[in-house]
Order: C-alpha cells, then sequence, then structure tokens
C-alpha cells in the first residue's frame, strides 16, 4: 500500500508560535491519520520538519511500507532529497529524525506543491495555532 504523506509547518512570526500538521491517507484517499499540534516558539522551518517526522513516525506505526511526502516546504523537500545540505544545527537534529524513520519505511519519495495544494495540512496547522 503506498499513502500520500501531507506535510505542514507554520510560525507567526519567525520565530514565533508554531505548529505542525500532517494528513496521512491511502491511495484510495481514505485518512489513515491526521494530527495538528503546537510546538511552543519555534521557526517555519523546525515546524515544517516537526510535521515531517510526526507524519512518518505514524506511517511507521501503522506498517505503510511506501510513502509520497507531500510538502510546500521547497528547502525541506530539496534537503530530504538531498539537494540542499542541512546547515541550520537546530534543523539537523530534525532531518536526522526524519532520514533515520524514511530508512526504517520501504520507500519514501518526495514531492513538492504548492500551498494551495496542502489545504488539510496547512488548516491543521492553524487550528493547533489558534487552541494554543
Amino acid at each position: 500500500m503506498k499513502a500520500r504523506l501531507f506535510t505542514d509547518g507554520g510560525a507567526r512570526g519567525n520565530p514565533g508560535p508554531a505548529a505542525y500538521g500532517f494528513v496521512l491517507e491511502s491511495e484510495d484517499g481514505t485518512v489513515l491519520a491526521a494530527e495538528g499540534e503546537a510546538i511552543g516558539t519555534a521557526t517555519n522551518n523546525i515546524a515544517e520538519y516537526s510535521g515531517l517526522v510526526a507524519g512518518l513516525q505514524r506511517a511507521l506505526e501503522l506498517h505503510v511500507p511506501e510513502v509520497e511526502v507531500v510538502s510546500d516546504s521547497e528547502l525541506m523537500v530539496k534537503q530530504m532529497r538531498g539537494e540542499y545540505r542541512v546547515k541550520n544545527e537546530a534543523l539537523r537534529e530534525l532531518y536526522e529524525q526524519a532520514v533515520s524513520l524514511a530508512r526504517r519505511l520501504g520507500s519514501v519519495e518526495y514531492r513538492h506543491v504548492k500551498r494551495a495544494h496542502n489545504e488539510l495540512a496547512d488548516r491543521l496547522v492553524n487550528e493547533a495555532l489558534d487552541a494554543a
């Protein structure tokens, strides 16, 4: 079973109050898991990576062997593909967690999309920020 993992993160102010969201869907669009969580004060990039790590962890827990990660963070997608190096120390730890989780899954691909194509994950981020 191949699943799609939509991830997003955001901070109001950068850094500022931050949250992540993810939605894990099966091939037929069935939502397997969805979560939005406030993470305190952080940067947009930390929030983006936090959503990726949480989503990959959930995919692993649900024994999903193939995952297509869909994100509107071009930086994160290019770093996870190995096109950009991770220079920021704060991001490196989350990046390494994501790489470790991805290795434990069968196959992980990363796709960058415009924010408009990541609506549900984006909404979960904003709902978590509003509730914090």
